[in-house]
Protein backbone atom coordinates (compact mmCIF):
# COMPACT_ATOMS: atom_id res chain seq x y z
CA UNK A 1 0.00 0.00 0.00
CA UNK A 2 1.59 3.42 -1.31
CA UNK A 3 1.93 5.54 2.07
CA UNK A 4 0.69 9.16 2.06
CA UNK A 5 3.37 11.62 1.78
CA UNK A 6 3.08 15.21 2.87
CA UNK A 7 1.90 18.19 0.50
CA UNK A 8 4.53 19.94 2.39
CA UNK A 9 7.30 18.30 2.58
CA UNK A 10 6.94 17.80 -1.69
CA UNK A 11 6.97 20.97 -1.96
CA UNK A 12 9.75 21.30 0.04
CA UNK A 13 11.78 18.90 -1.71
CA UNK A 14 10.95 20.83 -5.15
CA UNK A 15 11.56 24.02 -4.17
CA UNK A 16 15.18 23.56 -2.90
CA UNK A 17 16.25 21.18 -5.26
CA UNK A 18 14.66 23.88 -7.62
CA UNK A 19 16.72 26.79 -5.55
CA UNK A 20 20.21 24.69 -5.74
CA UNK A 21 19.71 23.87 -8.96
CA UNK A 22 19.48 27.78 -10.20
CA UNK A 23 22.34 29.25 -7.91
CA UNK A 24 24.63 26.33 -9.23
CA UNK A 25 23.85 27.29 -12.93
CA UNK A 26 23.57 31.23 -12.42
CA UNK A 27 27.10 30.63 -11.22
CA UNK A 28 28.25 28.44 -14.12
CA UNK A 29 26.75 31.17 -16.38
CA UNK A 30 28.73 34.15 -14.10
CA UNK A 31 31.81 32.16 -14.56
CA UNK A 32 31.76 31.23 -18.20
CA UNK A 33 30.50 34.94 -18.98
CA UNK A 34 33.65 36.25 -16.86
CA UNK A 35 35.98 33.82 -19.10
CA UNK A 36 34.99 34.87 -22.27
CA UNK A 37 34.63 38.26 -21.39
CA UNK A 38 38.28 38.93 -19.96
CA UNK A 39 40.96 38.34 -22.28
CA UNK A 40 43.95 37.32 -20.22
CA UNK A 41 42.31 36.10 -16.84
CA UNK A 42 40.75 33.34 -18.99
CA UNK A 43 43.96 32.04 -19.11
CA UNK A 44 44.77 32.01 -15.44
CA UNK A 45 41.02 30.81 -14.84
CA UNK A 46 41.90 27.78 -16.22
CA UNK A 47 45.01 26.93 -15.60
CA UNK A 48 44.23 23.91 -13.15
CA UNK A 49 42.49 22.42 -15.76
CA UNK A 50 45.08 22.66 -18.29
CA UNK A 51 47.72 21.91 -15.96
CA UNK A 52 45.19 18.20 -14.79
CA UNK A 53 44.89 17.74 -18.85
CA UNK A 54 48.71 18.23 -19.38
CA UNK A 55 49.62 15.46 -16.96
CA UNK A 56 47.15 12.88 -18.32
CA UNK A 57 48.19 13.54 -21.63
CA UNK A 58 51.59 13.37 -20.88
CA UNK A 59 51.71 10.04 -18.91
CA UNK A 60 49.98 8.46 -21.32
CA UNK A 61 52.31 8.94 -23.74
CA UNK A 62 55.28 8.61 -21.47
CA UNK A 63 56.62 5.25 -22.49
CA UNK A 64 56.67 6.43 -26.48
CA UNK A 65 60.42 8.47 -25.04
CA UNK A 66 62.22 5.14 -24.24
CA UNK A 67 61.67 3.33 -27.50
CA UNK A 68 62.38 6.72 -29.28
CA UNK A 69 66.17 6.47 -27.50
CA UNK A 70 66.60 3.24 -28.46
CA UNK A 71 65.91 4.06 -32.07
CA UNK A 72 68.54 7.04 -31.68
CA UNK A 73 70.95 5.12 -30.17
CA UNK A 74 70.70 2.00 -32.68
CA UNK A 75 71.14 4.38 -35.39
CA UNK A 76 73.64 6.55 -34.16
CA UNK A 77 75.74 3.83 -33.49
CA UNK A 78 74.95 3.10 -37.54
CA UNK A 79 77.88 6.20 -38.14
CA UNK A 80 79.86 6.00 -35.09
CA UNK A 81 81.37 3.19 -32.75
CA UNK A 82 81.46 5.81 -29.96
CA UNK A 83 80.76 4.13 -26.46
CA UNK A 84 79.61 7.90 -25.04
CA UNK A 85 76.21 7.60 -27.59
CA UNK A 86 75.09 4.35 -25.36
CA UNK A 87 76.33 6.27 -22.42
CA UNK A 88 73.90 9.31 -23.62
CA UNK A 89 71.57 6.99 -24.00
CA UNK A 90 71.32 5.29 -20.09
CA UNK A 91 71.82 9.53 -18.87
CA UNK A 92 68.84 10.33 -21.25
CA UNK A 93 66.54 7.05 -19.90
CA UNK A 94 67.58 7.88 -16.88
CA UNK A 95 66.63 11.34 -16.53
CA UNK A 96 63.16 10.74 -18.58
CA UNK A 97 62.43 8.19 -15.72
CA UNK A 98 62.89 11.35 -12.90
CA UNK A 99 60.85 13.59 -15.41
CA UNK A 100 58.07 10.93 -15.43
CA UNK A 101 58.02 10.06 -11.48
CA UNK A 102 57.60 14.18 -11.08
CA UNK A 103 54.95 14.23 -13.32
CA UNK A 104 52.85 10.98 -11.31
CA UNK A 105 53.82 12.74 -8.21
CA UNK A 106 52.16 16.45 -9.14
CA UNK A 107 49.42 14.17 -10.57
CA UNK A 108 48.48 12.84 -7.03
CA UNK A 109 48.90 16.00 -5.62
CA UNK A 110 45.84 18.44 -4.85
CA UNK A 111 46.02 21.09 -7.43
CA UNK A 112 44.27 24.40 -6.64
CA UNK A 113 44.14 27.86 -8.72
CA UNK A 114 46.70 29.01 -5.84
CA UNK A 115 48.83 26.71 -6.50
CA UNK A 116 48.32 25.80 -9.78
CA UNK A 117 51.70 27.60 -10.14
CA UNK A 118 54.20 25.91 -7.68
CA UNK A 119 53.55 22.89 -9.60
CA UNK A 120 53.48 24.23 -12.80
CA UNK A 121 56.80 25.34 -11.91
CA UNK A 122 58.10 22.09 -10.74
CA UNK A 123 57.05 20.25 -14.44
CA UNK A 124 59.06 22.88 -16.37
CA UNK A 125 62.19 21.70 -14.20
CA UNK A 126 61.06 17.90 -15.10
CA UNK A 127 60.79 19.46 -18.98
CA UNK A 128 64.43 20.97 -18.25
CA UNK A 129 65.88 18.17 -16.83
CA UNK A 130 64.96 16.56 -20.54
CA UNK A 131 66.36 19.18 -22.49
CA UNK A 132 69.55 18.85 -20.44
CA UNK A 133 69.79 15.10 -22.14
CA UNK A 134 69.22 17.04 -25.60
CA UNK A 135 71.79 19.39 -24.81
CA UNK A 136 74.12 16.61 -24.49
CA UNK A 137 73.09 14.66 -27.48
CA UNK A 138 73.87 18.29 -29.41
CA UNK A 139 77.76 17.97 -28.81
CA UNK A 140 77.94 14.40 -29.64
CA UNK A 141 80.80 14.40 -32.43
CA UNK A 142 82.20 11.31 -34.70
CA UNK A 143 85.71 11.26 -35.60
CA UNK A 144 85.23 8.47 -37.92
CA UNK A 145 82.21 9.89 -39.88
CA UNK A 146 82.90 12.14 -43.25
CA UNK A 147 81.35 15.09 -43.82
CA UNK A 148 78.51 16.01 -42.48
CA UNK A 149 76.56 13.03 -42.16
CA UNK A 150 76.71 12.82 -38.44
CA UNK A 151 75.51 16.93 -38.29
CA UNK A 152 72.76 16.15 -40.19
CA UNK A 153 71.50 13.07 -38.51
CA UNK A 154 71.85 14.99 -35.40
CA UNK A 155 69.79 18.27 -36.97
CA UNK A 156 67.14 15.31 -37.68
CA UNK A 157 66.80 14.00 -34.36
CA UNK A 158 66.61 17.18 -32.56
CA UNK A 159 63.99 18.11 -35.19
CA UNK A 160 62.10 15.05 -34.61
CA UNK A 161 62.41 15.67 -30.91
CA UNK A 162 61.27 19.35 -30.84
CA UNK A 163 58.22 18.21 -32.49
CA UNK A 164 57.56 15.41 -30.01
CA UNK A 165 57.87 18.17 -27.00
CA UNK A 166 55.93 20.71 -28.54
CA UNK A 167 52.87 18.32 -29.66
CA UNK A 168 52.64 16.20 -26.01
CA UNK A 169 53.55 19.32 -24.00
CA UNK A 170 51.86 22.08 -25.44
CA UNK A 171 49.44 22.61 -22.71
CA UNK A 172 52.21 23.24 -20.32
CA UNK A 173 52.76 26.99 -21.08
CA UNK A 174 56.68 27.66 -22.18
CA UNK A 175 57.76 23.99 -22.04
CA UNK A 176 59.03 24.08 -25.35
CA UNK A 177 61.30 26.81 -24.94
CA UNK A 178 62.58 25.55 -21.43
CA UNK A 179 62.97 21.85 -22.81
CA UNK A 180 65.04 23.47 -25.58
CA UNK A 181 66.96 26.37 -23.59
CA UNK A 182 69.88 23.70 -22.62
CA UNK A 183 70.73 23.01 -26.38
CA UNK A 184 70.35 26.34 -27.91
CA UNK A 185 73.24 27.39 -25.31
CA UNK A 186 75.18 24.34 -26.00
CA UNK A 187 74.99 25.08 -29.62
CA UNK A 188 75.71 28.77 -29.04
CA UNK A 189 78.93 27.95 -26.94
CA UNK A 190 80.12 25.48 -29.55
CA UNK A 191 79.72 28.38 -32.14
CA UNK A 192 81.63 30.47 -29.99
CA UNK A 193 84.38 28.17 -29.50
CA UNK A 194 84.63 27.59 -33.18
CA UNK A 195 82.02 25.46 -34.43
CA UNK A 196 81.93 25.05 -38.40
CA UNK A 197 79.33 26.54 -40.37
CA UNK A 198 77.13 23.48 -40.44
CA UNK A 199 77.35 23.50 -36.80
CA UNK A 200 76.27 27.40 -36.73
CA UNK A 201 73.24 26.69 -39.70
CA UNK A 202 72.13 23.93 -37.26
CA UNK A 203 72.14 26.73 -34.23
CA UNK A 204 70.04 28.74 -36.81
CA UNK A 205 67.74 26.15 -38.12
CA UNK A 206 66.71 25.07 -34.14
CA UNK A 207 66.24 28.49 -32.97
CA UNK A 208 64.19 29.03 -36.11
CA UNK A 209 62.08 25.74 -35.12
CA UNK A 210 61.62 26.70 -31.70
CA UNK A 211 60.01 30.47 -32.15
CA UNK A 212 58.21 28.41 -34.57
CA UNK A 213 56.50 25.41 -32.51
CA UNK A 214 56.26 28.27 -30.11
CA UNK A 215 53.84 30.26 -31.72
CA UNK A 216 52.22 27.09 -32.83
CA UNK A 217 51.92 25.88 -29.14
CA UNK A 218 50.66 28.69 -28.07
CA UNK A 219 47.45 28.96 -30.61
CA UNK A 220 47.17 25.19 -29.82
CA UNK A 221 47.30 26.60 -25.84
CA UNK A 222 44.65 29.40 -26.74
CA UNK A 223 42.06 27.36 -28.62
CA UNK A 224 42.08 25.17 -25.73
CA UNK A 225 41.43 28.35 -23.69
CA UNK A 226 38.47 28.61 -25.94
CA UNK A 227 36.96 25.23 -25.97
CA UNK A 228 36.70 24.84 -22.07
CA UNK A 229 34.47 27.68 -21.67
CA UNK A 230 31.97 25.85 -23.92
CA UNK A 231 33.15 21.87 -22.35
CA UNK A 232 32.86 23.75 -19.18
CA UNK A 233 28.99 25.03 -19.90
CA UNK A 234 28.07 21.69 -22.13
CA UNK A 235 28.60 19.58 -18.36
CA UNK A 236 26.39 22.45 -16.53
CA UNK A 237 23.50 21.81 -19.38
CA UNK A 238 23.87 18.10 -18.81
CA UNK A 239 23.93 18.23 -15.36
CA UNK A 240 20.69 20.45 -15.44
CA UNK A 241 19.19 17.96 -17.91
CA UNK A 242 19.35 14.68 -15.62
CA UNK A 243 18.41 17.17 -13.08
CA UNK A 244 15.30 17.89 -14.58
CA UNK A 245 14.37 14.63 -15.90
CA UNK A 246 14.71 13.20 -12.43
CA UNK A 247 12.39 15.13 -11.09
CA UNK A 248 9.59 14.90 -13.93
CA UNK A 249 10.71 11.59 -13.28
CA UNK A 250 9.94 11.46 -9.41
CA UNK A 251 6.43 14.30 -10.65
CA UNK A 252 5.06 11.30 -12.97
CA UNK A 253 5.60 8.82 -10.69
CA UNK A 254 3.84 10.92 -7.60
CA UNK A 255 1.02 11.55 -10.28
CA UNK A 256 0.65 7.87 -11.55
CA UNK A 257 0.50 7.16 -7.65
CA UNK A 258 -1.98 9.61 -6.73
CA UNK A 259 -4.18 9.21 -9.66
CA UNK A 260 -4.14 5.25 -8.63
CA UNK A 261 -5.00 5.95 -5.29
CA UNK A 262 -8.15 8.27 -6.38
CA UNK A 263 -9.49 5.34 -8.47
CA UNK A 264 -9.15 2.71 -6.03
CA UNK A 265 -10.54 5.29 -3.36
CA UNK A 266 -13.76 5.95 -6.08
CA UNK A 267 -14.01 2.11 -6.83
CA UNK A 268 -14.09 1.31 -2.85
CA UNK A 269 -16.52 3.96 -2.66
CA UNK A 270 -19.26 2.96 -4.55
CA UNK A 271 -21.46 1.24 -1.78
CA UNK A 272 -21.15 4.80 0.49
CA UNK A 273 -22.01 6.95 -2.45
CA UNK A 274 -24.68 5.05 -3.94
CA UNK A 275 -26.97 4.17 -0.58
CA UNK A 276 -28.05 7.80 -0.07
CA UNK A 277 -29.01 8.10 -3.51
CA UNK A 278 -30.58 5.23 -3.56
CA UNK A 279 -32.66 6.38 -0.50
CA UNK A 280 -33.14 9.82 -2.35
CA UNK A 281 -34.60 7.92 -5.69
CA UNK A 282 -36.93 5.88 -3.00
CA UNK A 283 -38.55 8.08 -1.37
CA UNK A 284 -39.26 10.76 -3.56
CA UNK A 285 -40.77 8.22 -5.61
CA UNK A 286 -42.68 7.26 -3.08
CA UNK A 287 -43.80 10.58 -2.57
CA UNK A 288 -44.41 11.06 -6.24
CA UNK A 289 -46.83 8.53 -6.43
CA UNK A 290 -48.32 10.03 -3.34
CA UNK A 291 -48.12 6.44 -1.57
CA UNK A 292 -48.56 7.54 1.76
CA UNK A 293 -51.08 10.39 1.21
CA UNK A 294 -51.89 12.38 -1.66
CA UNK A 295 -50.10 15.71 -2.23
CA UNK A 296 -52.31 18.81 -1.99
CA UNK A 297 -49.73 21.08 -3.25
CA UNK A 298 -49.09 20.69 -7.04
CA UNK A 299 -46.00 22.57 -6.90
CA UNK A 300 -44.53 20.08 -4.28
CA UNK A 301 -45.34 17.21 -6.84
CA UNK A 302 -43.28 19.07 -9.79
CA UNK A 303 -40.22 19.82 -6.70
CA UNK A 304 -40.49 15.87 -5.94
CA UNK A 305 -40.36 14.54 -9.97
CA UNK A 306 -37.24 16.93 -9.96
CA UNK A 307 -35.51 15.80 -7.62
CA UNK A 308 -36.25 12.47 -9.05
CA UNK A 309 -34.86 13.33 -12.00
CA UNK A 310 -31.87 15.21 -10.63
CA UNK A 311 -31.08 12.05 -8.26
CA UNK A 312 -31.06 9.48 -11.33
CA UNK A 313 -28.90 11.92 -13.05
CA UNK A 314 -26.54 12.49 -10.85
CA UNK A 315 -26.80 8.38 -9.90
CA UNK A 316 -25.87 7.66 -13.92
CA UNK A 317 -23.52 10.18 -13.27
CA UNK A 318 -21.71 8.44 -10.25
CA UNK A 319 -22.03 4.80 -11.51
CA UNK A 320 -19.78 6.35 -15.24
CA UNK A 321 -17.19 7.79 -12.80
CA UNK A 322 -16.86 4.58 -10.67
CA UNK A 323 -16.58 2.19 -13.73
CA UNK A 324 -13.74 4.06 -15.02
CA UNK A 325 -12.50 4.03 -11.85
CA UNK A 326 -12.85 0.44 -11.25
CA UNK A 327 -11.11 0.32 -14.81
CA UNK A 328 -7.98 2.49 -14.18
CA UNK A 329 -7.65 0.67 -10.32
CA UNK A 330 -7.88 -2.36 -12.17
CA UNK A 331 -10.50 -4.12 -10.17
CA UNK A 332 -12.82 -4.20 -13.53
CA UNK A 333 -14.01 -7.83 -12.87
CA UNK A 334 -15.43 -9.47 -15.82
CA UNK A 335 -18.06 -12.09 -15.45
CA UNK A 336 -17.75 -13.64 -18.56
CA UNK A 337 -20.02 -16.38 -20.21
CA UNK A 338 -21.92 -17.06 -23.58
CA UNK A 339 -24.05 -14.78 -24.77
CA UNK A 340 -25.45 -13.24 -27.95
CA UNK A 341 -24.48 -9.98 -29.47
CA UNK A 342 -27.91 -9.94 -31.92
CA UNK A 343 -29.97 -10.16 -28.20
CA UNK A 344 -27.71 -7.91 -26.46
CA UNK A 345 -28.35 -5.23 -29.60
CA UNK A 346 -31.70 -5.73 -29.48
CA UNK A 347 -32.27 -5.04 -26.27
CA UNK A 348 -30.40 -1.66 -26.22
CA UNK A 349 -32.34 -0.92 -29.19
CA UNK A 350 -35.99 -1.20 -27.26
CA UNK A 351 -34.49 0.58 -24.30
CA UNK A 352 -33.74 3.33 -26.47
CA UNK A 353 -36.73 3.57 -28.73
CA UNK A 354 -39.13 5.54 -26.87
CA UNK A 355 -36.47 8.35 -26.53
CA UNK A 356 -35.99 7.45 -30.32
CA UNK A 357 -39.62 7.75 -31.42
CA UNK A 358 -39.82 11.23 -29.52
CA UNK A 359 -37.24 12.95 -31.87
CA UNK A 360 -39.07 11.08 -34.76
CA UNK A 361 -35.41 9.17 -35.70
CA UNK A 362 -35.29 5.61 -37.48
CA UNK A 363 -33.58 2.48 -36.48
CA UNK A 364 -32.58 0.38 -38.93
CA UNK A 365 -31.12 -3.20 -37.95
CA UNK A 366 -29.33 -5.09 -40.41
CA UNK A 367 -27.70 -8.26 -38.86
CA UNK A 368 -26.05 -10.86 -40.00
CA UNK A 369 -28.21 -14.38 -39.51
CA UNK A 370 -27.14 -17.20 -36.77
CA UNK A 371 -24.82 -15.40 -35.25
CA UNK A 372 -23.25 -18.05 -32.74
CA UNK A 373 -22.53 -16.77 -29.00
CA UNK A 374 -19.21 -14.92 -27.90
CA UNK A 375 -17.28 -15.29 -24.88
CA UNK A 376 -17.94 -12.28 -22.88
CA UNK A 377 -19.40 -10.47 -19.90
CA UNK A 378 -22.84 -9.52 -20.68
CA UNK A 379 -23.50 -6.67 -17.93
CA UNK A 380 -20.51 -4.97 -20.18
CA UNK A 381 -21.41 -5.57 -23.61
CA UNK A 382 -24.68 -4.54 -22.75
CA UNK A 383 -23.18 -1.32 -21.16
CA UNK A 384 -20.75 -0.37 -24.73
CA UNK A 385 -23.91 -1.14 -26.83
CA UNK A 386 -26.03 0.69 -25.03
CA UNK A 387 -23.81 3.94 -24.32
CA UNK A 388 -23.25 3.80 -28.15
CA UNK A 389 -27.08 3.96 -29.10
CA UNK A 390 -27.50 6.28 -26.62
CA UNK A 391 -24.98 9.01 -27.85
CA UNK A 392 -26.19 8.11 -31.56
CA UNK A 393 -29.47 9.43 -30.14
CA UNK A 394 -28.38 12.31 -28.82
CA UNK A 395 -26.61 13.96 -31.11
CA UNK A 396 -28.75 13.01 -33.86
CA UNK A 397 -30.93 15.28 -35.01
CA UNK A 398 -34.98 15.52 -35.70
CA UNK A 399 -36.03 12.86 -38.42
CA UNK A 400 -32.23 11.30 -38.59
CA UNK A 401 -31.90 7.88 -39.21
CA UNK A 402 -29.45 5.35 -37.17
CA UNK A 403 -28.20 2.08 -38.76
CA UNK A 404 -27.32 -0.98 -36.05
CA UNK A 405 -25.63 -3.67 -38.19
CA UNK A 406 -24.13 -6.93 -36.03
CA UNK A 407 -22.03 -9.58 -37.96
CA UNK A 408 -18.68 -11.32 -39.06
CA UNK A 409 -15.44 -9.40 -39.30
CA UNK A 410 -12.70 -10.53 -41.88
CA UNK A 411 -10.77 -12.18 -39.13
CA UNK A 412 -13.57 -14.47 -37.87
CA UNK A 413 -14.64 -11.94 -35.04
CA UNK A 414 -17.51 -10.39 -34.18
CA UNK A 415 -18.60 -7.02 -34.39
CA UNK A 416 -21.63 -4.28 -33.60
CA UNK A 417 -21.39 -1.32 -35.76
CA UNK A 418 -23.59 2.18 -35.48
CA UNK A 419 -23.81 4.43 -37.60
CA UNK A 420 -25.69 8.09 -37.32
CA UNK A 421 -26.57 10.90 -39.77
CA UNK A 422 -25.93 13.34 -37.30
CA UNK A 423 -23.34 16.39 -36.93
CA UNK A 424 -20.17 14.37 -36.84
CA UNK A 425 -16.73 14.86 -35.04
CA UNK A 426 -14.39 17.12 -36.24
CA UNK A 427 -11.43 15.44 -37.15
CA UNK A 428 -8.62 17.23 -34.97
CA UNK A 429 -11.20 16.49 -31.79
CA UNK A 430 -11.75 12.92 -31.95
CA UNK A 431 -8.78 12.21 -29.60
CA UNK A 432 -10.21 14.96 -27.39
CA UNK A 433 -14.15 12.97 -27.23
CA UNK A 434 -11.71 9.38 -26.87
CA UNK A 435 -10.46 10.68 -23.72
CA UNK A 436 -11.55 11.15 -19.94
CA UNK A 437 -13.96 13.83 -19.46
CA UNK A 438 -13.54 14.87 -22.95
CA UNK A 439 -16.18 16.33 -25.14
CA UNK A 440 -16.32 17.76 -28.64
CA UNK A 441 -17.54 21.76 -29.55
CA UNK A 442 -20.99 19.39 -30.89
CA UNK A 443 -21.24 18.04 -26.98
CA UNK A 444 -20.80 21.17 -25.26
CA UNK A 445 -23.65 23.10 -27.45
CA UNK A 446 -25.80 20.29 -27.21
CA UNK A 447 -28.32 20.91 -24.29
CA UNK A 448 -27.73 17.26 -23.01
CA UNK A 449 -24.19 17.04 -21.92
CA UNK A 450 -22.75 14.22 -19.91
CA UNK A 451 -19.63 13.81 -18.24
CA UNK A 452 -17.74 13.03 -21.55
CA UNK A 453 -16.69 9.36 -19.59
CA UNK A 454 -18.94 7.15 -21.91
CA UNK A 455 -16.65 6.52 -24.94
CA UNK A 456 -13.66 6.09 -22.34
CA UNK A 457 -15.34 3.44 -20.63
CA UNK A 458 -16.25 1.87 -23.74
CA UNK A 459 -12.88 1.42 -25.19
CA UNK A 460 -11.42 0.55 -21.38
CA UNK A 461 -14.26 -2.62 -21.62
CA UNK A 462 -13.55 -3.64 -25.28
CA UNK A 463 -9.82 -3.53 -24.24
CA UNK A 464 -10.47 -6.09 -21.37
CA UNK A 465 -12.13 -8.41 -24.07
CA UNK A 466 -8.55 -7.93 -25.81
CA UNK A 467 -10.99 -6.47 -28.88
CA UNK A 468 -11.21 -2.91 -30.45
CA UNK A 469 -13.29 0.23 -30.50
CA UNK A 470 -13.05 2.37 -33.62
CA UNK A 471 -14.97 5.64 -34.17
CA UNK A 472 -15.05 7.31 -37.59
CA UNK A 473 -16.59 10.43 -38.09
CA UNK A 474 -16.64 13.70 -40.40
CA UNK A 475 -18.48 16.91 -39.91
CA UNK A 476 -21.86 17.24 -41.15
CA UNK A 477 -21.72 13.35 -42.33
CA UNK A 478 -22.03 11.26 -39.55
CA UNK A 479 -20.46 9.19 -37.02
CA UNK A 480 -19.81 5.52 -37.05
CA UNK A 481 -18.49 3.62 -34.18
CA UNK A 482 -17.71 -0.10 -34.02
CA UNK A 483 -17.11 -2.59 -30.76
CA UNK A 484 -15.44 -5.62 -32.62
CA UNK A 485 -14.68 -9.11 -30.39
CA UNK A 486 -11.72 -11.13 -31.43
CA UNK A 487 -12.33 -14.38 -33.23
CA UNK A 488 -11.01 -16.55 -29.86
CA UNK A 489 -14.42 -15.05 -28.36
CA UNK A 490 -16.33 -17.02 -30.76
CA UNK A 491 -17.66 -20.19 -29.99
CA UNK A 492 -17.81 -21.31 -33.47
CA UNK A 493 -16.19 -21.09 -36.38
CA UNK A 494 -16.90 -18.93 -39.43
CA UNK A 495 -19.94 -20.54 -41.64
CA UNK A 496 -18.10 -21.99 -44.79
CA UNK A 497 -17.63 -20.67 -47.75
CA UNK A 498 -19.74 -22.83 -50.11
CA UNK A 499 -22.40 -22.20 -46.89
CA UNK A 500 -22.21 -18.27 -47.62
CA UNK A 501 -25.51 -17.70 -49.14
CA UNK A 502 -27.08 -19.02 -46.56
CA UNK A 503 -26.65 -16.06 -44.50
CA UNK A 504 -28.89 -13.27 -45.15
CA UNK A 505 -28.81 -10.18 -43.40
CA UNK A 506 -31.50 -9.59 -41.19
CA UNK A 507 -33.30 -6.00 -41.30
CA UNK A 508 -35.42 -4.32 -39.18
CA UNK A 509 -37.13 -0.42 -39.04
CA UNK A 510 -38.49 1.43 -36.30
CA UNK A 511 -39.82 4.88 -36.65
Amino acid sequence: MTQPVSTSTDKNIVDLSRGSRNRAVNRAIKATREKLQYGDRAIHTFDRDLLVMHLAAVLQSASITPYMIIVITFIGTYFNDDLRLIAWAFAALFLHAVNTLIQRFTQRQHITQENVAKWRHVLLAGQAMTGLSWAAFSVQSCGACTGDNYSLFKGAILLVALSFTALSCFMLRRSVPVTFAPVILTLLGNAALGAGMFDIGLLAMLCVAVAFFVIVTDRMYMSNIKLLPFQSEKDELIAELETAKSMSDEARRRAEEANLAKSRFLASMSHELRTPLNAILGFSEVIATEVMGPLNNPTYKEYVNDIHRSGQHLLNLINEILDLSRIEAGRYELQEEAISLLDIAEDCIGMVQLRASGKNITITEVFESSLPDVWADEKSMRQVILNLLSNAVKFTPQGGEIQVKAGWTSTGGQYVAIKDNGPGIPEDEIPVVLSAFGQGSIAIKSAEQGTGLGLPIVQAIMAKHDGQFILKSKLREGTEVIAILPARRVLQTVPAVEDAHAIQPRKKSFA
